[in-house]
């Protein structure tokens, strides 16, 4: 029998995160509209369901729902944040605003010592992720409560004998304590799963997939020479061979000397190479935009503009590939999400793009799943492994206007930052410098300075969804420090980011 996890979406940034973890404790999950009706939850015959969490209230006009009939179907439901107040809801129980909201990780206490979805928890008091405004203030008739923090008295709740479960928090990211063993103990001691998933026959069935859909046309590839863009490549070049051409659009808005050190790598492979330099272009379509998500419109737009010309030149090219990713997808918005960021490779493309269609081989995959798939195709640990970079790159992170000199002055000060980073024996995953809008009065050599002020940023994650930051070593901080003003006349002084995500996001535009 095959099984697998329906998660039915309601707008929740940690969708995919929910079946990361399904997938990585080896039950496949697929994600689908929440608005799916109960008779066809039932014809898809899932193991289990997942309701996500969202940015909405249940009891605001026009909130989504999903079918109530489905807690009748008797598969066993965990329901997380948003999706526990709608279940709540939905059976009777009251939703309301919290006095007090819930950002973060939270101590919370846990009581249900015999719920199947608590079981053998330790400790008896984790910290929990919560990102929550409204709180099931009374539950339904048959839930008992089962986790309560100092100002939610309703954490989890169930009702075991339908087999309905609801958490505030959220078991999916990594930063909750016990969030692991609480989905383990859905997926095995609830649902019944086997654990029969792997990644094991991805290549073979993309391969397959990609020659299906390409057929013996063409297709160019946007490669910028990160994790995703460079196992795409491997895999389209696994797939189709000659038909694949890969451009490397030099935007002007790479770390230092980063584009000669592309050209380097991939010149030599055995693929059709070509670097594009429209640094000029990309700064001249940028001139006085000072809003990030412009911004990265603009990039995504501009973005296509050079590959339909670069197409023309080469002949008639039919699809355009992209190291698309989950994550991509995720933060630039659902039917019911907010957009958190657009990615230049999803919210900055034009609807009348000139290519046939799109080849998107990675858009259901992770960053630490992308990472498995190149080592599986043979990519050398120094690519498979190199911490990630934006698709608009420093545009992003110069905030306000982008401008050659500024550009140029980040270049330097990032290449502080990571060089100074790379001396720890065990490195974060990712780390880089924001040339603030921000100037500060400083003192160099007894005269008064007025120039940037610097942001370092430094964060450990595993999924790129959530994060914490990095708690450097003050004499690293100190050694960064000192470099930047003393070696970059025009920055006066360099502060630190101690944001976890969320509520902030890894990148500040």
């Amino acid at each position: 029998m095959n099984e697998y996890i329906l998660i039915l979406d309601f707008g929740g940034q940690y969708k995919e995160l929910i079946s990361r973890m399904t997938r990585s404790l080896n039950v496949y999950s697929e994600i689908k509209p929440g608005k799916l009706t109960a008779a066809e939850v039932e014809k898809l015959a899932p193991t289990g369901i997942i309701l996500t969490g969202g940015p909405n209230s249940v009891y605001a006009d026009g909130a989504p729902q999903c079918d109530p009939a489905i807690f009748e179907l008797g598969i066993p439901v965990l329901a997380i944040c948003y999706g526990m107040q709608m279940m709540c809801h939905l059976l009777g129980g009251r939703v309301e605003a919290c006095s007090v909201s819930e950002y973060g990780r939270i101590e919370t206490t846990l009581v249900g010592d015999d719920s199947p979805l608590m079981r053998n928890i330790k400790p008896n008091n984790p910290k929990l992720l919560m990102s929550h405004t409204d709180q099931v203030c009374r539950l339904p008739q048959g839930f008992k409560s089962t986790a309560h923090t100092a100002n939610c008295p309703n954490a989890a709740c169930e009702d075991s004998r339908r087999n309905l479960y609801g958490v505030q928090f959220h078991p999916e990211v990594e930063h909750s304590d016990c969030g692991r063993e609480v989905m383990r103990n859905f997926l095995y001691n609830i649902c019944g799963a086997t654990g029969r998933y792997s990644l094991d026959d991805y290549i073979e069935k993309h391969v397959k997939s990609i020659r299906e859909t390409v057929g013996n046309k063409r297709v160019l590839l946007a490669l910028s020479g990160g994790v995703d863009s460079s196992v795409c490549a491997a895999l389209l070049s696994k797939a189709i061979g000659e038909q694949l051409t890969c451009i490397f659009v030099d935007h002007g808005l790479m770390r230092l000397n980063e584009g000669d050190s592309i050209e380097n790598i991939f010149s030599k492979k055995e693929l059709h190479f070509i670097r594009v330099n429209a640094a000029d272009r990309f700064l001249r379509k940028l001139k006085g935009v000072k809003d990030p998500e412009q911004k990265r419109k603009i990039i995504g737009e501009e973005f296509i503009r050079v590959f339909e010309d670069e197409s023309r030149k080469l002949g008639e090219i039919e699809f355009l590939a992209q190291g698309t990713i989950y994550p991509d997808i995720i933060e630039s918005g659902g039917e019911f999400g907010d957009t958190i960021k657009s990615h230049h490779n999803v919210g900055g493309l034009p609807e009348n793009h000139a290519f046939e269609g799109l080849v998107e081989p990675l858009s259901g995959l992770f960053k630490d799943e992308v990472r498995i798939i190149g080592r599986m195709l043979g990519l050398p640990a120094a690519l498979v492994n190199r911490q990630p970079f934006p698709g608009p790159g420093l545009a992003i992170r110069v905030m306000g206007e982008v401008t050659k000199k500024k550009l140029d002055l980040l270049r330097r000060a990032d290449a502080i930052v990571r060089q100074e980073i790379d001396r720890l024996r065990k490195k974060p995953q990712q780390y880089f410098a924001i040339l603030t809008d921000v100037r500060s009065v400083g003192v160099k050599g007894d005269h008064r300075t007025y120039d940037y002020v610097v942001a370092v940023r430094s964060v450990n994650t595993t999924d790129f969804m959530t994060c914490e930051y990095t708690p450097l070593p003050h004499k690293i901080l100190n050694k960064i420090s000192m470099r930047i003003v003393g070696e970059i006349q025009q920055i006066s002084r360099v502060v630190y980011d101690i944001t976890g995500k969320p509520p902030a996001t890894v990148e500040w535009e």
